[in-house]
């Protein structure tokens, strides 16, 4: 069994001064043992890739025991920190998201994700609030990633997201959160202006036109986060040579980049 006081503390540790986390965002088990394998120094869930990987579309239609069940699985086979992405908590009431905080944290991980989407700015703080104090009784400082939406969608005339962002980093921090995600946020002027004034771990998702982890960092961003891209990425590569295969059978096509059935058996065996 992981020490997840000792992870979380090593997870804070990697949103330092002067720290830059890369997370390569993980889907299941498998991926996640893989990018761990690669150096990761954490594993990061993504929600759609998570959905998408057990049948499901994104957006709170994954049945809670079926992700906590995927949280568990994938802190069975890594020894980084795990973070996971719960949306926007699979409820409006805080007393159900920290009640999820609290399975989630028995499930393995030491951080999560939450997002405010639509819901009020102070709602939402309400929903931090309580992630904390469920991390509190687990004897556990969760690392709470409270991620805003205004640029990823629109929530503020174009001019002005900066401001509603910094706004919102406000109320957020002084409910306990511990880092604040910017998605859609991709402009080096908008990244310094919220890096500087947020006062928490700024969060970046890849996209298109996000300037890459050395600028960011100059920026003061202190985290980047693949999201669901890779996962995206694995399921076109899949597409297309199972689109290929079923037109011709050409086993060659197949098999030509596939990683060796004995690396990973050595990558999945149980560790010592």
């Amino acid at each position: 069994m992981r020490d997840r006081e000792a992870q979380a503390r090593a997870f804070h540790a990697l949103h330092g001064e002067g720290q830059f986390l890369i997370l390569a965002n993980a889907w299941d088990s498998g991926s996640a043992r893989l990018i761990e394998s690669l150096g990761a120094t954490a594993i990061a869930t993504t929600s759609s890739g998570v959905s998408w990987a057990r049948g499901y579309a994104d957006g709170h239609a994954l049945p809670i025991p079926t992700m906590l069940a995927t949280i568990a699985d994938i802190a069975r086979v890594i020894q980084v920190p795990l973070t996971t992405d719960i949306e926007g908590g699979f409820s409006d009431d805080p007393t159900a998201v920290g009640k999820l905080v609290g399975e989630v944290i028995a499930a393995g991980a030491v951080g999560v994700n939450l997002e405010d989407g639509s819901t009020a700015p102070e709602a939402f703080a309400a929903k931090i609030r309580a992630a904390k104090e469920a991390g509190a009784n687990a004897g556990v400082d969760i690392f709470v990633n409270a991620r805003t939406d205004v640029f990823l969608r629109g929530l503020a005339p174009e001019g002005q997201r900066v401001e509603e962002v910094l706004r919102r980093a406000a109320l957020y921090k002084a409910a306990g959160a511990d880092g604040l995600f910017v998605p859609g946020a991709k402009v080096d002027a908008d990244v310094a202006a919220i890096a500087a004034g947020c006062g928490l771990p700024l969060n970046i998702m890849s996209q298109p036109g996000v300037p890459p982890a050395a600028r960011l960092r100059e920026l003061g961003a202190r985290r980047l986060s693949a999201g669901g891209a890779i996962a995206q990425s694995v399921l076109t590569a899949a597409a297309d040579l199972a689109r290929a295969f079923l037109a011709d059978g050409d086993s060659d096509a197949v098999t030509r980049r596939a990683m060796p059935y004995v690396e990973l058996q050595k990558l999945n065996a149980p560790r010592g």
